[in-house]
């Protein structure tokens, strides 16, 4: 969703602001602006536009100041305008603000201050908050309470930023639901909606809790709870540095995160496995608490989630069940929190969100909490809320990724599930010693073997250049090459605004054969081998139709040469694991896509990294 950052330190604060928001421009925007007090004013530039319209701007509105905070806004009460746009301030212009999040409460809001004599410019339910704090400030002088009064009113979600021309000293900042971060240099210090935007300057950071409210100066941090009792906490140290953050020579960053997931998958492998001589024994999660006990007293799995981090959930039921012969339920985590889904303690309950911080995940993980299940959080970012909320979490180690399709945390999300399902069919003894490392050993090989794909690219980029102007792709499959071809149209979708779908290969004839004519490309996903006959007998039925056919396949014979104008070929690995492997010559398939059609598969339209809202 929307972007946030902020400083207060020494510096010109115009620049450090903008390209703070630069590194948040993955998160997706419509405008952006800053606020800056010069000295004397709070200064408020902003543009409808991408950030670079802005930046033309500034270089004929300079501002010049050592505090300010800036925001890139994606739509959601109000059109993208000039107007609109973020920051907001109070009539006078003496309070300025910005806001990632939904005030749901903001129509009575609005209504009671204008009753009181505000009058409001802009469509946004955030310019409420502008005003709310401004009532209670006339009233009480002090900006810190004024605040907490506010925020006390506020119904939904939200990360703020919050200037005072009384207070030319500080920022203060406060969270619920919406991530925001403080980060901590020397005589500078920071608040933003991710890392990436304070990484060059610093590495050590506050993750903000739930109602948590920060009171940033120059030289240190007071972090407070909702009702302004201090708070102790330890800053976090970030890792990966700022070369994981930039796109290394690679002309996006969704190629360069494609590229990086051999490396992402070993990384995530290996912590998590005892080897002896170069071979895996056993998989070991020190970091979850669920005894062999509880896998055999669990009912069934339940695992929720949204976008990609559902697909991979689905992808997982298949392992699970094929395995751990335990049965699986996979949820929308939209669609989850509002049926009154019926749950039992012996559940074993999962989440899976790449930022931890997807509203409608952490909903369901919460609803889950309350009927005494025991939850798992697979998530990317350490200190998430998903992470510090689950009773035990397991880190995907994708390092961060900038484009908003994913692609990196969709492998090692799976990595996760399948090592989870091995563990937990060995704990209901349902694999013997020789069964269980072997298939760790097909784990270990997978990201050599992915490697292998990516050398290969070429072939894609060939298909790419004589399928990209099609106007319908379908991707069709049986069993878990059905869940993979969710992620496959997803993906075609996302970054190349090409019509795609995904269908169960059986369900063609049940109707959607009948969108199938000469403007057509459909894709079968084959690694199932028990299944070969049966993807390519329907593969068949839309060739006779017109339609231009393309298999990825891990059969290496000519189980598709009758069916198929082209065949590319995936390395072999174990039946249940083809969904690590099918899914790369997509992701590459989507890219090029997006490419040769002159979109930028980094930014596409309407779309945010993470739905931090509903």
């Amino acid at each position: 969703m929307c972007g946030i950052v902020g400083y207060v330190g020494e510096k010109n604060a115009t620049p450090i602001l903008v390209n703070a928001l630069k590194k948040l421009e993955y998160r997706g925007y419509d405008s952006a602006g800053i606020a800056v007090f010069d000295g004397q004013d709070i200064v408020v530039e902003k543009v409808k536009g991408a950030l670079k319209v802005l930046e033309e701007h500034l270089v004929t509105h300079i501002i010049r100041g050592s505090m300010g905070i800036g925001h890139t806004r994606w739509a959601t009460h109000g059109e993208p305008s000039d107007v609109n746009a973020h920051p907001h301030t109070n009539v006078s212009g003496t309070i300025a603000i910005v806001h990632n999040g939904i005030i749901e409460n903001y129509v009575k809001l609005k209504a009671w201050l204008q009753e009181q004599g505000v009058v409001f410019r802009s469509q946004t339910d955030t310019e409420v908050v502008a005003h709310l704090i401004n009532y209670f400030y006339e009233q009480s002088g002090d900006i810190f309470e004024s605040v907490l009064n506010a925020l006390h009113r506020i119904e939904g979600s939200y990360a703020l930023g919050v200037l005072c021309k009384d207070y030319p000293d500080r920022i203060i900042a406060a969270r619920k639901e919406s991530p925001l971060i403080v980060g901590l240099g020397e005589g500078e210090n920071f608040i933003a909606s991710d890392v990436p935007a304070v990484l060059e300057h610093t590495r050590e950071v506050y993750f903000l809790d739930q109602k948590q409210v920060a009171v940033i100066y120059a030289d240190h941090v007071d972090l407070f709870d909702e009702d302004g009792n201090k708070v102790i906490k330890e800053p976090y140290h970030v890792e990966w540095d700022m070369s994981s953050a930039e796109k290394g020579g690679y002309a996006h960053f969704m190629i360069k995160e494609i590229y990086e997931q051999p490396k992402a998958l070993t990384d995530t492998f290996r912590p998590h496995v005892i080897e002896s001589n170069g071979k895996p024994l056993d998989v070991q999660f020190e970091e979850l608490k669920l005894t062999d006990q509880d896998w055999k007293n669990a009912r069934r799995i339940v695992i929720t989630a949204c976008g990609t981090a559902y697909h991979a959930g689905v992808v997982a039921r298949y392992v699970f069940e094929k395995y751990a012969r335990i049965p699986v339920v996979v949820d929308v985590a939209s669609e989850f929190r509002y049926r009154n889904p019926i749950l039992n303690k012996d559940d074993i309950f999962i989440v899976i969100s790449q930022s931890g911080e997807t509203a409608d995940t952490l909903e369901a993980l919460r609803l889950a909490k309350s009927q005494g299940l025991r939850v798992i959080a697979i998530t990317n970012s350490v200190g998430s809320t998903a992470s510090r909320e689950a009773d035990d979490v397991i880190y995907t180690a994708a390092g961060p990724e900038i484009a908003v399709a994913s692609t990196k945390a969709y492998t090692t999300q799976l990595m996760c599930l399948f090592m989870l399902a091995l563990k937990s069919a060995r704990a209901r003894g349902l694999l013997d010693d020789g069964e269980y490392r072997r298939l760790l050993e097909e784990l270990s090989a997978i990201p050599q073997k992915v490697q292998q794909i990516l050398d290969n690219q070429g072939e894609i980029q060939k298909f790419v250049s004589r399928n990209f102007n099609k106007e319908k792709v379908f991707y069709i499959g049986r069993l878990s090459d059905s869940a993979t071809s969710l992620e496959c149209a997803l993906k075609l979708k996302e970054v190349s605004y090409m019509h795609s779908e995904a269908f169960a290969a059986g369900e063609l004839k049940h109707g959607p054969i009948a969108l199938v004519d000469g403007t057509t490309l459909v894709v079968g996903i084959a690694t199932e081998p028990a299944l070969y006959e049966k993807v390519a007998s329907n593969l068949e039925e839309v060739l006779t139709r017109g339609c231009s056919t393309y298999v990825i396949t891990s059969a290496q014979g000519n189980e598709f040469e009758k069916c198929a104008k082209e065949i590319f070929r995936i390395p072999a690995t174990e039946d249940a694991f083809g969904a690590l492997l099918a899914i790369i010559p997509a992701q590459l398939f989507a890219y090029y896509c997006s490419v040769q059609r002159g979109i930028d598969p980094d930014k596409p339209r309407n779309l945010a990294k993470s739905v931090t809202v509903e």
